[in-house]
């Protein structure tokens, strides 16, 4: 069985019930959810080998974080106990044409004060078959990219192939480091990089050529395909870019698709719509959960493995919470072209 390791911070998410605005509510849904915590999850949930390294503090919020990640299958044997708090995120969701918002409590975490060489890495990575990590690491403190560099260095040096999702998150990067300071040295290390344009342009400063990414509600792969070159130019470690394609037509109504470029051809995924979404949380993570299983799983189908990953993701966005808890069967039910919902008996 093929064994995964992820890396970063699962936090408490707290929602108002519903469509509610924060305004409106006088109680919160409770979730345990985060970036490399949710690919965990889709891993476990598909049948794989997968651990989730993490620093989470000693307290009873700690336990049930641990509880709902062993709930999931996820091994949880290399995660340290330690820190002040657990990341809070408030997340209001939208509709319509409203957005959702998110709100985010997590300074002083665990994880925010995790520091190099607290993690044997040696020990994380025996017999793993893959390592991956998100830009949101290393966002949350200098202590969390250092952690995060010396676990890519390691897995490098141990021929275990990194995956990352840049994950650019403006609110986060407060520590008096830039994106553009940190990332390239970690992304350096990685064999597969997803990524969308705004990741690319906001860590690496890297723009489309000639040509506009976004036409309304739909979106052209084509057009991201310079994004997807240069990419694996500046990182040419990389074997394989991918970006998902996001066409918002309105919070409630996507377009969903992904291109993947191995440097030498582009792979493009079938387009869904979305039409009804319950919730869009978490939508990358199950995109880059079901692109490991498929890498995997397929060997060389690329296009399998991206079809794999975009039909995963668009089941997710049915799915209240950040995980993807669908089964194997039910995204090859989709990539086969039934999208009837109908009930199983």
């Amino acid at each position: 069985m093929k064994k995964i390791v992820t890396f970063g911070e699962i936090m408490l998410r707290l929602s108002p019930p519903g469509f509610k605005r924060f305004s409106q509510t006088y109680n919160f849904d409770v979730v345990y959810g985060g970036g490399e915590s949710n690919v965990a999850v889709t891993l476990a949930n598909y049948g794989l080998n997968s651990s989730f390294v993490s620093r989470i503090p000693d307290n009873d919020i700690g336990d049930c974080a641990m509880m709902e990640l062993r709930k999931r299958g996820v091994d949880t044997g290399k995660v340290l106990r330690g820190g002040e708090r657990l990341g809070i995120y408030f997340l209001e969701t939208g509709a319509v044409s409203r957005g959702s918002k998110v709100v985010y409590d997590r300074a002083y975490s665990g994880m925010a004060t995790i520091e190099k060489g607290m993690i044997d890495w040696e020990e994380v990575f025996k017999d793993a078959d893959w390592f991956h990590w998100t830009g949101i690491t290393p966002a949350l403190s200098q202590g969390a990219a250092d952690a995060c560099l010396e676990a890519i260095q390691t897995a490098n040096r141990l021929g275990v192939p990194v995956s990352t999702d840049l994950n650019y998150r403006k609110k986060l990067w407060k520590y008096g480091k830039s994106p553009m300071d940190v990332m390239p040295e970690l992304v350096s290390g990685c064999d597969v990089i997803l990524g969308n344009e705004e990741d690319a342009e906001k860590h690496f400063g890297l723009h489309p050529e000639g040509v506009d990414v976004t036409h309304g509600g739909s979106v052209d792969g084509q057009a991201y395909l310079s994004v997807l070159k240069q990419l694996m130019e500046m990182f040419p470690r990389a074997k394989k870019t991918i970006t998902t394609l996001r066409g918002s037509i309105s919070a409630s109504h996507n377009s969903w698709s992904g291109v993947l470029w191995d440097g030498k051809q582009l792979y493009e995924a079938p387009t869904y719509q979305m039409t009804h979404i319950v919730d869009r949380v978490g939508g990358g993570d199950s995109f880059m959960g079901g692109l490991i299983y498929g890498l995997l799983t397929y060997g060389d189908d690329d296009q399998k493995a991206l079809n794999f990953a975009v039909a995963a993701s668009c089941l997710k966005h049915t799915i209240k919470g950040d995980a993807n808890l669908v089964t194997v069967e039910e995204v090859e039910k989709l990539m086969s072209g039934d999208a009837s919902g109908r009930v199983s008996r």
